[in-house]
């Protein structure tokens, strides 16, 4: 299949989505290292927000661009984990001017901006999607370590729903290319800093319930963030810890941009689809795990989020 997308482009641009996550950088870097190993007629380059430090350890990280230079222009884009086309952030311009474009992305908000796509709305991730495209004699070690890495991350180590029994037979044919399991997960996933563990320590503390204990919501203002020292990268993972939280349905976090304008991240157990949801406010996502930006106060932000909640309740 990679072949079919790939035939008649010699220079190729990689892009993901703003704020990048264990699988947009896994599935970028994954096929940016398979394209280098076996294309050797093509030039690849990855286009990213700075991700955080823990995906360093994936090869070829420290060759992403941040910035588009001038004039530019790649016989194909293609953008991978990236629901529209906007999310793509400052890699926009790189988008519209190629001569063609590929989407490869598993959230069912992704109406087919690009040219073509590979839409999967219940695959578990788009780096199970791109080993589902490669042939997989020609994986590299370093190619299966970042793709398992992007498995790991939007399956929650394999705990979330969306985690297939095909998830599992990727895996494992990831693993026998001598990907290191459990230092990749340690390290990416479980592993924080002393600072993220204190606003998550902070985030917890000051949660609260409503809707009768069925949601929890908890929030982090730009100031709070300055205090210790933190950004937006050291706040991934904090949903997903409200939403262990025993008899919750729906978990929201939210952290502030700039005033009265907040990220906000859902979550979901099994009756409310937060996709609908997000995507109601402009946003998009998956059935159990969506995103949006909203502007207000956060009473103002979690009053909305709660009509919205309370109608699939």
């Amino acid at each position: 299949m990679l072949n079919k997308i790939l035939k008649d482009a010699v220079t190729v641009a990689i892009g993901g989505h703003i704020r990048p996550d264990g699988d947009c950088v896994g599935s970028c870097m994954g096929l940016y290292q398979y394209i280098k190993d076996n294309y050797k007629d093509k030039r690849a380059d990855v286009y990213l927000e700075e991700i955080p430090d823990a995906y360093r350890c994936l090869k070829g990280t420290e060759e992403i661009r941040h910035e588009i230079p001038k004039d530019t222009e790649y016989d194909l884009f293609i953008c991978l984990d990236c629901g529209d086309k906007d999310r793509l952030g400052f890699s926009v311009p790189l988008f519209e001017r190629a001569k063609q474009t590929y989407c490869i992305d598993h959230h069912i908000s992704n109406e087919g901006f690009a040219g073509d796509s590979y839409i999967v709305p219940d695959a578990s991730s788009t780096s199970e999607l791109i080993y589902d495209l490669m042939d997989e004699e020609c994986i590299s070690l370093d190619t299966a370590t970042a793709l398992y890495l992007g498995i790991v991350h939007d399956t929650g180590v394999f705990q979330y729903s969306c985690a297939a029994p095909s998830t599992f037979r990727a895996a494992a044919k990831l693993l026998e290319k001598g990907v290191d399991a459990p230092k990749l997960i340690q390290d990416t996933y479980y592993e924080k800093t002393y600072a993220q563990n204190q606003i998550l320590g902070r985030t917890l503390l000051e949660s609260i319930l409503f809707m009768d204990k069925a949601c929890i919501a908890s929030y982090i203002t730009k100031k709070t963030m300055d205090f210790y020292g933190v950004d937006v990268k050291d706040l991934d993972g904090i949903v997903s810890q409200l939403r262990t939280t025993k008899g919750v349905e729906v978990a929201i976090f939210m952290y502030e941009l700039e005033t009265n304008v907040y990220k906000v991240s859902l979550r979901s157990k099994e009756r409310v689809d937060v996709s609908r949801i997000a995507k109601y406010f402009g946003g998009g996502g998956h059935k159990k795990a969506a995103g949006l930006t909203m502007r207000g106060t956060y009473y103002d932000v979690l009053n909305n989020l709660s009509e919205q909640i309370e109608l699939q309740l």
